[in-house]
């Protein structure tokens, strides 16, 4: 790739997101009704390879049993509301309630509550009755003793989830998670580490025997960790960069850890580009935020919103624009790509030739920052469409 100097004596290569890249039709199309779709981890296979985020205005556990019951994946976060109120509701109603002045401020307050054990395996027992799999979420410092009572409660994967995560933590605080001990013995579910988006830590984190890894930092629509500690890299190259470690780690070991591209998606589009950058699945926030089955009641925070002294999310209207079914499946009623994502998936794959998702891998991509507004004047102008 190429390198550009900013300054003197001083490198920076040039990175790409969704909004600048388009995907080029194949020489041979696929009937969209007959593409595989389905991606695998911890030794089974999930139709649906789009899961739902760990953010409390997204997944509940009436959400989890939803989108399980539609052979989707939702991920329950271990330390939200859910699992600091035995009834959450009131709590959710009053976060949507509230001021754009007083959101955070308000979150803050609510997350002071401490977070209470038992009500961990209930909420993983609340899942598993409904016979569909339980996938929860918590952060390092966390994940010795969640991931204790995740197990024992029968849950079917475990996430490790932080802004920045890597195998070399430097901590005299607290003891860094040690992620081999915690992957390889510790835990005998399959383990998703996240977040990073380079192929040397990616590397690192493969060797540690997580079962899948999340891509990406700060592309959320409810995150602000970009402009408060200007951090993050576009989620095209983070995707690409974490593929292709992927691909030279399985080629070392023969084992392939699936990559989950996080965050930056709220079309169709968006998540048909990140396949085609070499995700294995992808994990959707505000998206799946706008389902009438969501508990945040159209509004979507960010997973850091609730920091005490350094806030990385906001509280943000995205509305409710039809149910959980209509979102994943269709039909759509909404022309701007945000209803019937699995028919967006499969169309696209279809167009460009690919039977699955890992000839999806191998699609064209070309750099094309007019993509979005190429032709689109009356769109723009109407503000409909793509023009919104």
């Amino acid at each position: 790739m190429a390198q550009f100097y900013i300054g003197v004596g001083r490198e920076a290569r040039r990175c790409y997101g969704f909004d600048e890249i388009a995907l080029v039709p194949g020489a041979i199309t696929v009937n969209p009704n007959e593409v595989d779709t389905s991606w695998q981890i911890g030794g089974r296979s999930y139709r649906v390879p789009i899961l739902a985020a760990a953010m409390d205005g997204v997944v509940d556990v009436r959400f989890a049993i939803a989108m399980g019951k539609l052979s989707g994946l939702a991920v329950l976060n271990l330390e939200g509301v859910q699992t600091r109120y035995k009834n959450p509701d009131d709590v959710l109603r009053r976060i949507a309630a509230a001021t754009p002045e007083k959101a955070t401020e308000l979150v803050q307050s609510i997350y002071l509550e401490p977070i209470k054990e038992d009500l961990i395996a209930r909420r993983i027992e609340e899942i598993k009755k409904a016979n569909v799999p339980a996938i929860v979420s918590a952060i390092p410092q966390r994940a010795v003793r969640f991931g204790e009572i995740a197990q024992e409660a029968r849950a079917d994967i475990f996430v490790v989830q932080s802004t920045v995560t890597t195998v070399k933590h430097i901590s005299k605080e607290y003891k860094a998670l040690d992620f081999y001990q915690f992957c390889k013995k510790k835990m005998k579910i399959p383990v998703i580490i996240g977040n990073c988006v380079t192929y040397k830590v990616a590397i690192e984190l493969f060797h540690t025997g997580c079962s899948g890894l999340l891509v990406g930092i700060g592309p959320g629509a409810a995150c602000t960790t970009r402009g408060v500690l200007g951090i993050g890299v576009p989620q095209v190259t983070a995707t690409i960069d974490c593929a292709a470690a992927r691909d030279a780690y399985k080629k070392k070991t023969g084992r392939h850890i699936p990559i989950i591209t996080d965050g930056g998606m709220s079309r169709g589009g968006d998540i048909c580009k990140a396949f085609a950058c070499g995700a294995d699945a992808v994990m959707v926030g505000s998206a799946f935020a706008r389902a009438k089955e969501a508990p945040g009641r159209g509004y979507h925070w960010g997973m850091a919103t609730p920091h005490a002294n350094l806030p990385r999310g906001t509280r943000i209207k995205v509305g409710i624009n039809g149910s959980l079914e209509e979102i994943l499946y269709g039909p759509a009623r909404l022309d701007d790509g945000s209803q019937n994502l699995m028919g967006a998936l499969q169309t696209s794959m279809g167009n460009v030739g690919a039977a699955n998702i890992k000839e999806m891998h191998k699609t064209e991509i070309i750099i094309a920052p007019s993509i979005q507004t190429e032709g689109k004047v009356f769109q723009a102008a109407q503000r409909v469409g793509m023009g919104k």
